[in-house]
């Protein structure tokens, strides 16, 4: 079997990256290996400065804005670490599931993000709507358990793996989320450019949104 797991979506190069796409979550990063990258925000370079109002977000409300925002997102991005300490990001698709905590993924058990699951669990997974972005640390696990795999199958992972879920080679991935850092744009794009151009024109620095860091 190729490289290309059910969730893959697009061509995979090796051994910097392989892609995914099937019903699973991702994220991508700068951080120093063997630390989970955080996305950047929607502002230029980053968004890495909270105002005290960001600071002060209500923690339960933080965590339900990071639910809407997995469930409002198909497509994310998983970062793992190589054997060679370098990150390596793919687009992956986000199991229908309810977030509490875990995300989990397909994958195929000769997958190269597997074997870097394996010796390094620490992972990253970031999502990115048109107006929001939400970034997810957390530890990856192989989950081999065929009653779970069959719970969450679905046709599109039937497409990756015509078998079906009891094909050999299938796991799960399963991200135990420790933290996670969204930036949201109340009303979208529009509101977005809108507020982008207020700023220029008062010369006051563009605030992106809201901004906000939980622990899970």
């Amino acid at each position: 079997m190729s490289e290309r797991t059910p969730d893959e979506t697009a061509p995979e190069q090796e051994p910097s990256s392989d892609v995914d796409a099937v019903g699973q979550s991702a994220a991508s990063g700068g951080a120093a290996p063997g630390h989970a990258p955080t996305s950047p925000g929607p502002e230029n370079g980053g968004g890495d400065d909270r105002s005290p109002a960001d600071a002060d977000a209500d923690p339960d409300e933080a965590r339900e804005k990071v639910r809407e925002l997995v469930k409002d997102t198909r497509i994310a991005m998983l970062t793992t670490v190589d054997a060679s300490g370098r990150l390596v990001s793919r687009p992956m698709g986000v199991q229908d599931v309810e977030f509490d905590g875990d995300l989990w993924f397909f994958a195929d058990e000769s997958s190269a993000k597997v074997d870097e699951i394996a010796h390094d669990a620490q992972v990253n997974v970031s999502f990115s709507s048109g107006s929001s972005w939400l970034s997810v640390s957390g530890t990856a696990s192989l989950v081999r358990d065929r009653e779970r795999i069959h719970e969450l199958w679905n046709p599109v992972a039937g497409a990756w793996f015509p078998e079906g879920p009891d094909t050999p080679s299938v796991v799960l991935v399963r991200v135990e989320a420790d933290s996670a850092e969204y930036w949201d744009s109340p009303g979208g794009r529009l509101a977005t450019a809108i507020s982008l151009v207020k700023a220029k024109l008062t010369g006051r620095r563009y605030d992106g949104g809201e901004n906000a860091t939980v622990e899970l």
